[in-house]
């Protein structure tokens, strides 16, 4: 039940929303690096426009890897309150992680997009798409973040999943379709012959294949 790689999941994932294709309000977000492969296929099979949604941690200074909030395409952050206050951490140490952080969102942001603009979310259904869910934390974050713009629907997609994380989500958002959920489930690597970590070389050409194909269509339209 493993799938080849990327492509042949992001295929399988593609055949379980057909519900969605050839609508114009559609949208579909992946995650970098490893959901792009994936969300290049969904889009392909839904004739939606692809795009990137990046996130970065904010990591409290001296303890990089506990998270203060988040950081997402868009200029939108969010905070851990409980963190915050817990460690009395000051508004000028957040907004100094924000700023440098930001500086790196901006940078990946003309790495993969170049200057095309940012999607229109706001009344639209998007389609958040990643190579997998273990514990979702990234997937939660984006989620909430993507709250924040107003989309008329919002749709978690991977091609496989925990079980317990793949429920868990099901209160957060209108749907979550998860096209496999092993049990045990262990990691999501487990359950592809290739995991090979997607570059950003990789990420920019998906991303410029979907926007040329896509503006083909929309002109043909």
């Amino acid at each position: 039940m493993r799938f080849r790689d990327r492509r042949e999941a992001g295929q399988v994932l593609a055949s379980q929303l057909l519900a969605y294709a050839n609508r114009p309000d559609v949208l579909v977000l992946a995650l970098p690096r490893g959901g792009v492969p994936v969300g290049f296929e969904v889009a392909q099979a839904l004739h939606a426009p692809l795009d990137v949604l990046l996130m970065r941690k904010l990591g409290v200074p001296g303890q990089e890897e506990l998270a203060m909030g988040a950081l997402a395409s868009g200029g939108i952050r969010l905070l851990n309150r409980q963190v915050v206050h817990a460690l009395r951490i000051p508004r000028d140490v957040i907004d100094e992680v924000t700023a440098s952080e930001q500086r790196e969102l901006q940078r990946r942001e003309q790495l993969y997009r170049d200057d095309r603009p940012q999607p229109e979310v706001q009344g639209r259904t998007v389609i958040l798409v990643d190579d997998g869910l273990a514990t979702g934390s990234t997937m939660r974050a984006a989620a909430a973040a993507l709250r924040q713009q107003q989309p008329d629907r919002l749709v978690i997609a991977v091609p496989v999943g925990s079980p317990d994380t793949c429920e868990s989500l099901r209160h957060e958002v209108d749907e979550v379709v998860c096209a496999r959920t092993p049990q045990p489930f262990y990691s999501v690597g487990l359950w592809y012959e290739d995991f090979t970590q997607t570059t950003d070389e990789e990420v920019h050409e998906l991303l410029y294949r979907a926007a040329r194909e896509d503006g083909v269509t929309s002109h043909q339209g």
